[in-house]
């Protein structure tokens, strides 16, 4: 991204553009918003209107940005550093462990992880995330084609990145951040097991992350006045959002996430398997699984095989059949979440047996 771009002249070229581009500008938003509007005239009495209106005005806003401005937005390809492996392990704490912010209580997070939200009406919305992390003991990858495949078609999805993850790819970290197609999420720092941990080192893990997205935030902030970059959209200034690693859970760890503010997100979709997910029998299986409100579980730190090529067959699928991507909050905005207090893949309890694994704390050590 950063200098290889020509930042000033695209930025030239939309200001001699004038009053000529805003109505076409205005005309887009009003289509994008209409358009993921059409057929909600029986979104839920719980989602409040007022929320609803916001959700879609930034939707569209997301998408109009993205698109007007796809070219400096593009991460680059694949690169040597985004393998696997390819960065030295550090497993040392961030340079601050206290946040700068933090959130209201989120009372709501006691009743459970949100596995999906209810869609009244059957509007077909899903919402796209992308787990990105790694344990205390390695380092793994950057799957850079599909944050690029997601740019170039325009789709929103949601990261969610762990701390330690973040600061071996942090300039991978600080390009996304500029891009407003995209929203991140808290996923501990180094993949700790909310099921074993205790409540000191649970908030070790979730805090420690959350300094480390505040330090990047800083950095990608500086990185739009030093490049010129032109995107205005505000960077959050805490994540929101906790996803469970390996989906395990306890009513410790809800009691933390609800007095950190933090809303735990969960999955109803797990689309990739242990093997190479390259199938397009794994898509089908995958699509027909979605439903309205789905939220849907992927990898983009080149842990699972054939993510990529899974995500292509996955996104077409859905779209034949009208299915619109929207980021989590947004998605949340559009109707009521379902909870459920057990975390886990697709049945109950069939995620304990990674207890005896990854270490004492699920961290690899």
């Amino acid at each position: 991204m950063y200098p290889r771009h020509a930042h000033e002249t695209n930025h030239q070229a939309r200001t001699d553009e004038g009053t000529r581009g805003t109505g076409r500008r205005d005309f887009l938003r009003a289509g994008l918003a209409l358009g993921l509007a059409a057929g909600m005239a029986h979104l839920p009495f719980e989602a409040k209107a007022a929320e609803k209106d916001e959700a879609l005005a930034r939707y569209a806003e997301r998408l109009f940005f993205h698109e007007e401005n796809r070219n400096e937005l593009r991460l680059q390809a694949l690169q040597a550093r985004d393998r696997r492996a390819a960065i030295p392990n550090n497993n040392r704490p961030p340079q601050k462990r206290v946040p700068q912010f933090s959130l209201p209580a989120n009372t709501a997070a006691r009743e459970g992880a949100i596995r999906r939200v209810d869609i009244e009406g059957k509007e077909k919305l899903c919402a796209l995330t992308f787990d990105m992390c790694e344990l205390a003991t390695s380092t793994t990858g950057f799957d850079a084609d599909i944050v690029v495949w997601l740019q170039d078609n325009n789709m929103p999805a949601t990261f969610f990145v762990g701390g330690k993850w973040m600061r071996s790819h942090e300039r991978r970290v600080r390009e996304i951040l500029q891009d407003p197609l995209f929203e991140l999420g808290n996923h501990a720092w180094a993949h700790g097991n909310f099921a074993l941990l205790s409540p000191e080192r649970m908030r070790e893990e979730i805090l420690d992350t959350q300094c480390q997205y505040e330090i990047l935030r800083a950095q990608a902030l500086r990185d739009r006045k030093r490049f010129r970059i032109g995107n205005e959209f505000p960077l959050p200034e805490v994540l929101r959002y906790f996803r469970f690693p390996y989906g395990r859970s306890s009513d410790a760890a809800l009691n933390i996430l609800a007095e950190l503010g933090l809303e735990p997100i969960q999955w109803d979709v797990v689309a990739e398997t242990g093997g190479n997910n390259a199938s397009l029998e794994q898509a089908k299986h995958v699509v027909d699984a979605i439903k309205p409100g789905s939220i849907l579980l992927f990898h983009a730190n080149l842990v699972p095989r054939g993510s990529f090529q899974l995500l292509r067959y996955v996104a077409e699928g859905l779209r034949r059949q009208g299915y619109r991507f929207v980021s989590v909050g947004e998605l949340l905005a559009m109707g009521k979440p379902v909870r459920e207090k057990e975390g886990y893949f697709v049945t109950p309890g069939d995620n304990a047996a990674l207890d005896k694994r990854f270490g004492v704390e699920g961290t690899g050590r």
